[in-house]
């Protein structure tokens, strides 16, 4: 009983187990990743909080629960849970038009939203739903990503540039842009730029230190002495809160509004979540469960809005410096969340003093690597319909905003997908001189069968695409696709690729397409899934109607034996019924001898492949 239990508890909780299985030699390693990690989520966390355009002190929140969550509940031992630029910029683009400039509607807006992403995480997990990691597809992830870190850059201009702006949209912050720069502050430009010219210091010649938190230190420094002087804006106090916020006056409508939203949210977070731990996974050579990952997410995110933080997910940059300091386990999680903690009893006043273009520049610097258009102009060699696709997501995040774009994107997604089921390809088969089938192409050893239509129709088919399935076969039958002057006798089906499930609409479909090949003197075969065609057609055994064969090679067997009766017997016309027993005959002797090698083919004319 105690060891059902504990498998149980193990199961709900992978992090937990990789605790308890804990061995001393990680200890050093993980300690080391820790400190690494929380420095540079530290100042990651606060421009992030300002980007969702909410207190920095909320930044810190979102940080140290959810990683405490996670260590024990994710399946990752590298994962780092924390703000994400995508999920901040969802949050921000559903918040702001809600909140109608009311800071205490905001907030609320933030936290409800971040406490519903993760219910529907959990209700995910409860049904087994990790498949829909592979929904948002790489195409339109890469485009997402792209797209909002445009989208990061571009609003981050007035604070690193000093001036006012009063657009919130892209293309409107475009169009006023000429006329706002106008306006730009010196001395806040001069620090933007001091930041920057830090970070590629630090990156170039010191790549292992912490290099956000560094610069962000002296620029938090040199500001508490001269930012008065020069008039250069900073964050201010931060004030912390033990206690969530008043929601009593929160007008209930406005739950209407996020469903959907964080619906979105949910989805986006996980995609990228699973990304990351996928890749780091397969790094170290371990695997991971997707619906612990959807039930860790999802429990992250409700302790997140809890603490009054905001919407997390993987943290692709701090999982990497924590694989690349040589983190062992989740521990890594617990220390990092430790020090946040730190900071935030013990160390807060001097935040107050972070200069919000430094933080502007940090915030542009951790959204730079967002930015991936090699890997969109590699679509366009490999894949012309992903390529689009991406393209596509861009533009419409770019130009109709996050929630839109991702919903447009998923839209075309599916409407590609549904094109390939709906007009899949298509292939004819045939065989080389040692009896092997292949596809038909310009290979001229493959040859058709005579008189013999072998079709594999690439997709499942249904009861949308069966009609255009019989079409294809009548075409070819009456050789409207340069099939020449060849007499087709048999049509042999390619079962296993197309008869995956029952369809009341597909069966029917089928049944009718028999008849129509009847009446032309044609035979259908169907090779493969034999036992469930007989299922599904409902063949008695002595039924003989119906030609159903395990493989394409029995079904060509059982045609080309026939053909050579045929031939040596010069049988033309003879009785239906003394054909039916000799068809009979043939087939249980094909089924029997299965290794029989199929014929010579160096007679047969050629078939022109679709």
């Amino acid at each position: 009983m105690k060891l059902l239990s504990k498998y149980t508890l193990f199961k709900f909780m992978p992090g937990l187990k990789n605790l308890f299985e804990y061995q001393r030699d990680w200890l050093g390693p993980d300690i080391k990743a820790g400190l690494s990690v929380s420095a540079v989520a530290l100042p990651i966390a606060i421009a992030y909080a300002e980007l969702t355009g909410v207190s920095p002190i909320v930044g810190l929140y979102a940080c140290i629960l959810p990683m405490i969550a996670y260590a024990l509940f994710g399946s990752s031992r590298q994962l780092i849970i924390g703000p994400d630029a995508a999920t901040c910029a969802i949050i921000a683009a559903v918040v702001a038009p809600l909140a109608l400039s009311n800071p205490q509607v905001y907030l609320q807006l933030v936290i409800i939203m971040t406490f519903m992403t993760g219910i529907w995480c959990l209700i995910a997990s409860k049904l087994h739903l990790g498949a829909l990691a592979d929904l948002l597809s790489r195409p339109i992830l890469t485009g997402l990503l792209n797209g909002v870190a445009i989208t990061i850059i571009i609003g981050q201009l007035n604070k690193v540039l000093g001036y006012t702006s009063n657009s919130n949209q892209l293309i409107e912050i475009l169009y006023n842009l000429p006329v706002e720069i106008q306006t730009i502050h010196w001395p806040s430009f001069i620090s933007s730029a001091l930041t920057l010219a830090l970070l590629i210091l630090f990156r170039r010649f010191f790549s292992k230190l912490p290099a956000p938190l560094i610069v962000m230190v002296i620029m938090t420094f040199l500001a508490a002495f001269l930012a008065e002087q020069f008039n250069i804006d900073m964050i201010g106090e931060v004030r912390k809160s033990s206690s969530l916020p008043d929601f009593s006056n929160f007008p209930p409508g406005l739950l209407r509004e996020l469903l959907v939203p964080s619906l979105n949210l949910a989805l986006v977070s996980f995609v990228s979540l699973m990304l990351t731990a996928r890749s780091f996974a397969t790094k170290n050579r371990y695997e991971i469960d997707a619906n612990a990952e959807f039930r860790a997410l999802g429990i992250a995110n409700i302790l997140s809005a809890i603490s009054q933080g905001f919407a997390v997910s993987g943290a692709s940059s701090r999982t990497a410096v924590n694989d690349n300091v040589g983190g062992k386990t989740q521990l890594v999680s617990i220390i990092a969340a430790a020090v946040i903690a730190f900071v935030l009893f013990f160390m807060t006043a001097p935040l107050k003093y972070i200069p919000i273009s430094s933080l502007g520049v940090v915030l542009i610097y951790a959204t730079w690597s967002l930015i991936d258009f090699k890997n969109i102009r590699k679509l366009r060699k490999r894949d012309k319909a992903a390529f689009r696709l991406a393209i596509f997501t861009v533009v419409m995040v770019l130009t109709v905003g996050v929630i839109a774009g991702i919903g447009l994107a998923v839209l075309v997604g599916l409407m590609q997908f549904l094109r390939i089921i709906f007009r899949p390809t298509e292939s004819l088969l045939g065989a080389d001189e040692e009896g092997r089938i292949h596809s038909l192409s310009s290979n001229k050893e493959v040859k058709p069968i005579e008189n013999t239509i072998i079709y594999r129709f690439n997709s499942p088919l249904t009861y949308f695409n069966i009609a255009y399935f019989k079409r294809r076969i009548n075409q070819l039958v009456e050789n409207s696709d340069g099939l020449e002057s060849t007499e087709i006798k048999w049509v042999i089906i390619d079962a296993v690729s197309a008869l995956t499930h029952s369809d009341v609409s597909v069966i029917a479909g089928l049944k009718e397409l028999k008849k129509e090949l009847n009446i032309k003197g044609i035979q259908i075969l169907f090779a493969g899934r034999k036992t469930n065609l007989t299922q599904w057609l409902r063949v008695k055994e002595t039924n003989k109607d119906w030609l159903l064969f395990n493989d394409l090679y029995l079904a060509v067997r059982y045609v080309q034996s026939i053909t050579q009766i045929d031939e040596e017997n010069q049988i033309e016309n003879s009785d239906s019924n003394s054909t039916i027993n000799t068809q009979e005959t043939i087939r249980n002797k094909v089924e029997i001898d299965k290794n029989a090698p199929i014929i010579s083919l160096s007679h047969y004319n050629a078939l022109k492949p679709i």
